[in-house]
């Protein structure tokens, strides 16, 4: 009887959220503003500490009227961009070439592992030593922080690929350009999909650490100038755009999913 009761419950909540899902997303953010508005009233907290969520929403509008938050956004949005094709594209290249040879992945895998083991926040300053506080050295922060996940995922996905499809491809004398474009993309694209979902996320994380470190402009530079004049509202305003914007890449990424997989869902129906 248990048993029929849940069977039974998780159905109706599914339907229930496919009947309502709209409203999630506005209720939530009501119920984060009324949790916070009930914070600062009940610890009666200074406004350098926790602002309450109407001088956040004035420093915003200030913000944008004088055009330096959508500066330093476009500013942070193009590293974060740039370093993600360099990262996603040197990833799957090396993934390839590792998938394809077994003796190059035993000598590189070592020191591909080894490398995830030092912090990004210790390599940003010697690439903004190395490169200057330009943008060159966050693009190359944000490619070196989405690169592993990317290149795992390549990896996996081609090591994937099932054996009889390639004793098929090889039966039918496939070049190994027809293997790489009839099956192994197709195979590996998935699992490749799902490691770009992350690196568009770590990506915004990249730039925001190569801009603590040496920037005169992005999102992360405008953290730091509000932080040392203890202008906390502007800070949340250049979190709140970072998590826009991680929101944005993460929702592209999506959709690119959806268009680049549709023979999936075919096949399945």
């Amino acid at each position: 009887m248990e048993f029929s009761i849940g069977h039974g419950i998780k159905p109706a909540a599914s339907q229930l959220i496919k009947k309502h899902g709209q409203w999630l997303l506005p209720f939530t953010i009501l119920f984060i503003i009324a949790i916070w508005e009930a914070i600062i009233r009940w610890g009666r907290l200074p406004a350098f500490i926790l602002p309450p969520p109407e001088l956040v929403l004035q420093r915003l509008s200030q913000s944008i009227l004088d055009g330096s938050l959508l500066r330093n956004a476009a500013d942070t949005l193009l590293e974060v961009v740039l370093g993600l094709l360099l990262g996603s594209s040197s990833a799957s290249v090396l993934g390839y070439l590792l998938a394809k040879s077994p003796t190059l992945e035993r000598i590189l895998s070592p020191y591909l592992v080894a490398s995830q083991a030092i912090p990004i926040v210790a390599i940003a300053p010697l690439l903004v030593i190395w490169f200057g506080p330009g943008m060159i050295s966050k693009v190359l922060v944000c490619a070196l922080i989405v690169f592993f996940p990317i290149l795992v995922n390549t990896l996996m996905g081609l090591k994937a690929v099932p054996e009889n499809l390639n004793d098929l491809m090889h039966s039918l004398d496939a070049s190994p350009s027809q293997m790489l474009r009839y099956l192994e993309i197709p195979a590996a694209l998935p699992v490749f999909l799902g490691g770009l979902r992350i690196g568009a996320t770590l990506s915004v994380m990249g730039a925001v650490v190569g801009e603590f470190v040496g920037a005169d402009r992005g999102l992360g530079f405008l953290i730091n100038v509000a932080r040392g004049q203890y202008d906390t509202a502007m800070v949340f305003v250049a979190i709140f755009t970072l998590i826009a914007m991680a929101l944005m890449l993460y929702g592209l990424v999506v959709l690119l999913e959806q268009r680049l997989l549709s023979w999936q869902r075919d096949n399945h129906k």
